[in-house]
């Protein structure tokens, strides 16, 4: 069983929350959202937004602030071998309940497919909102080309 290993982050003024599903070795060892480089979020993102693409962990902290976004993840524990998605078992929901109550959170969206069943699964029914499912910026989605992820995550403007 693996436990998610960093909080998450929004703020008084996030109204986005954006939730993946659950953080990939290489997020786990950044202790950081998104972390393999090889993951479009920070690129899709910046490009919504037209923004520069935040590097450092601190520019992708004020990055998400400045662009009123919450990020977290639908699972708080699971087992899982790596970073595959379709490896996950026993899954331990995450509460968003703190999140909620404390931002002014307008949408929520998921971030590709495994995220969608497992909100759709264990949080949805306890909160009662609904969550728009995003293509996956992950680099296993090869189907989908980084300005196809684009156009698609505009949506969250």
């Amino acid at each position: 069983m693996i436990t998610h290993p960093f909080p998450p982050l929004y703020d008084e003024n996030s109204r986005i929350l954006i939730l993946g599903s659950f953080p990939s070795v290489k997020s786990r060892e950044q202790m950081f959202f998104y972390g393999h480089p090889q993951n479009r979020f920070w690129r899709v993102t910046a490009a919504v937004f037209e923004k520069p693409i935040p590097v450092t962990i601190d520019e992708k902290k004020a990055f998400l602030h400045g662009c009123r976004i919450a990020l977290w993840d639908v699972i708080a524990s699971c087992e899982i071998s790596g970073s595959s998605d379709s490896s996950i078992r026993n899954v331990k929901p995450n509460d968003l309940t703190p999140i909620l109550n404390e931002s002014p959170i307008e949408r929520i969206f998921v971030n590709g497919k495994t995220a969608e069943k497992y909100y759709n699964k264990y949080i949805k029914p306890e909160i009662g909102r609904e969550a728009l499912c995003l293509p996956s910026t992950s680099p296993a989605n090869a189907a989908w080309s980084t300005e196809k992820l684009i156009e698609a995550w505009r949506v969250i403007l």
